[in-house]
């Protein structure tokens, strides 16, 4: 069968590279597609194929300064022509999903989320500290590509979202159903530590949505051990807010990261978010979340109270004053939540758990050896 995989960058080993790896073990002579590719910055099993990237490739700056070709994504997309591929799957999270095909039936969109940017999320991207030329020009621009991002769904025959956060959102945008299969945690990167460390964790992008703000301004207040791992635009108002107790890390390595997980007293997760890979890598060291209620939290966490043991709390708003009340009555009782037990709830995630689900429901045997 000749497949092409469509992705929308390859800039970094985040949740979404992650998904795109098991793609190109399952389908390991799949063509790659993508906006623009920074050679080295993804894993070998995604840098061994042949990768074809857009035009965008050979704007100025573009490796470091992508988002802000924003208004060309839909062009560089559509030059590319898949019609005689077998298969087209897309993993999309911005515009990989509305790639030319000439029979929508061979799509699959293996979709993160229906662009943000001009969705649910538009006032955390251009918003109030936008800058002012960025919004005066988003709001025409903005309407645009929700039109475009709606029309385009058509191109796709199915939709698989990452949690049922998600397939609701797409129901929304596009109105189309969706199947649903959440993405994979790799357990085996991480150690089960039964002993608690001292330190609060958060590990972020640094962008306004992320609220990572509302962690740092709770530990200040509360004066509790904060270990930030991130980069991002944020990074520079968050430490104009952090107190003696907030410690900024920078970007880790996944070994690294792995220990500071295994270490920490609790994971504090307080964005809405689609999904959220990170609460379940923390549950995988045997360490509890505290997380904000709703999104895809509300689909891995386990909250005390239910037929199932708890592996976190939530919090019901996005305030400091909520995180605060959650640290509290976290540290009030720590004896609820078991290692082993968080251990097991991240283990119903797990690598292998995906790449069989993706197998079956493409209808594709196991790689040549390889097992699923």
């Amino acid at each position: 069968m000749n497949v092409a995989l469509v992705h929308d960058w390859l800039t970094g080993m985040r949740g979404g590279e992650r998904c795109l790896e098991v793609f190109c073990e399952l389908f390991p002579d799949a063509d790659l597609y993508t906006l623009l590719h920074v050679p080295g910055s993804v894993s070998p099993v995604i840098e061994r194929r042949r990768i074809v990237t857009s035009f965008l490739q050979r704007l100025p700056d573009v490796e470091r300064r992508y988002r802000h070709y924003l208004p060309l994504f839909p062009a560089a997309i559509r030059g590319f022509d898949l019609n005689a591929y077998d298969l087209v799957l897309s993993s999309s999270h911005a515009v990989a999903k509305s790639v030319r095909v000439a029979r929508p039936e061979r799509h699959v969109c293996y979709c993160f989320t229906p662009m943000r940017y001009v969705w649910d999320l538009y006032d955390d991207y251009f918003g109030a500290r936008a800058p002012l030329p960025t919004r005066l020009l988003m709001p025409p621009l903005a309407a645009w590509l929700r039109r475009w991002d709606r029309r385009t769904a058509a191109g796709v025959g199915r939709f698989v979202a990452i949690s049922r956060f998600v397939a609701d959102r797409i129901r929304r945008a596009y109105g189309r159903d969706a199947d649903v299969i959440y993405p994979p945690v790799d357990v085996s990167r991480f150690r089960l530590e039964e002993a608690p460390g001292a330190s609060y964790l958060v590990v972020s992008a640094l962008t306004p949505y992320k609220r990572v703000d509302l962690a740092v301004a709770a530990c200040t207040r509360l004066g509790r051990p904060l270990v930030v791992v991130g980069s991002g635009p944020e990074e520079k108002r968050l430490r104009a807010i952090a107190g003696p107790t907030v410690e900024f890390r920078g970007w880790r390595s996944d070994a690294e990261i792995a220990e500071l997980y295994a270490r920490c007293r609790a994971f504090l997760f307080p964005p809405l978010e689609d999904f959220g890979i990170t609460p379940l890598e923390a549950m995988a060291c045997g360490r509890p979340v505290i997380a904000y209620g709703e999104g895809g939290a509300r689909e891995t966490v386990v909250p005390p109270g239910t037929a199932d043991p708890p592996t976190g709390l939530f919090f019901e708003h996005q305030t400091v004053e909520a995180v605060i009340d959650a640290i509290r009555r976290f540290e009030a009782a720590p004896g609820q939540f078991e290692p082993k037990a968080l251990r097991r709830r991240a283990e119903a995630f797990d690598l292998p758990v995906f790449r069989e689900r993706i197998r079956s429901y493409l209808g594709v045997g196991a790689p040549e050896g390889r097992g699923c």
